[in-house]
């Protein structure tokens, strides 16, 4: 029995549904339990007597239709990836020539159900990079955003756009009758307004968008052991966005900390000398433009307002999701727009 916003529920039940309504001629022997630890989302094992191992992913967040087409977008670009590509992404398991998707909704509670198979892993990035780890990472993520960004028209269109979760956390100011977003709604809604108009003052809605990933923490992928993209998996920020909204992960990943069991959202990784090693290499494969780079601060603000504030019950444990907001209110916002210096990243890159 697990915990649910409105109570508790049997996530092994539902995906017990699931799985008959997929295929209802191989029996479940086990369902195990393999979520992260820090996150909301649940993710199981399910093995079988006749077949291999199935993982089901169950989430509760957010709405189906956003859910469904998230993964019909990931599944289609995993398809056409080109070479070395073709296999990085994990891939939905599919029915009927569709994605196999299972929707629960009964006795208030609403949930879905989705089937991976399991993907192979290489190595995972060391806690902290090397100067040529670090070179060899901007040139990986370069190459997979020029693939992605080389299919971006042969994709199904998304729906989500960073203005409309803006708009949504806007109106959550107004609809929450408390909690720290209505305690703070004036200074939230400061600062969805300073995204707006960054946006607008960089021209955002002509950038290119292609499907961007966004937590890139070094429990999300694999590589080769030459540092090449291996394999990547776990979706739950997946959106079709310009590629800068990957950039401050990547920051977090290079920089000089490390990855860290305990972590925060500060910016300084952007600031960092290493990161500015990242984004040259990046830059030498698949330049930015002046505006793109101009932008990663407001990219940097979208996702502390979508997904620390406005989401972050979802995202995370009731415990961390509340240490983060308090911190997003109380340090990161706060912080932006006197520790964020565009001519540093400038500078660097020659524009």
């Amino acid at each position: 029995m697990h915990e649910y916003p409105m109570g508790k529920i049997h996530f092994e039940s539902i995906i017990t549904n699931a799985w008959n309504a997929f295929d209802d001629t191989k029996t479940i022997q086990a369902i195990e339990d393999a979520s992260p630890r820090v996150s909301t989302n649940s993710v199981f094992k399910l093995t079988f007597v006749d077949r291999a191992p199935v993982y089901a992913k169950l989430s509760y967040y957010g709405k189906y239709e956003h859910f469904r087409e998230d993964h019909v977008i990931i599944n289609n670009l995993a398809n056409n990836l080109e070479t070395p590509y073709e296999t990085f992404l994990a891939r939905s398991l599919t029915k009927n020539n569709d994605v196999f998707i299972y929707q629960y909704d009964r006795e208030g509670v609403n949930a879905w159900v989705v089937f991976y198979n399991p993907i192979k892993v290489k190595n995972r990035m060391p806690r902290k990079l090397q100067r040529s780890q670090i070179e060899k990472m901007g040139v990986e993520m370069a190459l997979f955003h020029q693939a992605c960004d080389n299919i971006r028209g042969s994709l199904p269109k998304s729906s989500k756009t960073l203005q409309v979760d803006i708009n949504s956390l806007i109106v959550d100011t107004h609809c929450r009758k408390d909690g720290l977003i209505t305690i703070h709604k004036n200074y939230i809604r400061e600062h969805c307004d300073r995204f707006m108009e960054g946006a607008e003052l960089v021209d955002y809605n002509s950038f290119r968008k292609i499907p961007v990933f966004v937590d890139w923490n070094i429990g999300n992928f694999s590589v080769g052991s030459g540092g090449n993209f291996y394999s990547r998996w776990d979706y739950d920020w997946f959106r079709v966005a310009d590629r800068v909204l990957d950039m401050y992960f990547m920051s977090r990943v290079v920089s000089e900390a490390g990855d860290r069991t305990v972590f925060s959202y500060w910016l300084d990784t952007l600031m960092e000398e290493r990161f500015l090693v990242f984004l040259q290499a990046y830059h030498k494969v698949f330049p930015l433009s002046r505006n793109e780079v101009l932008f990663i601060k407001d990219a940097y603000r979208f996702f502390i307002l979508n997904y620390v504030i406005k989401d972050g019950s979802y995202f995370f444990s009731a415990s961390y999701a509340e240490k983060l907001q308090q911190e997003a209110l109380r340090d990161y916002l706060p912080s932006i727009d006197d520790r964020f210096d565009a001519d540093v990243l400038l500078r660097a890159l020659n524009l």
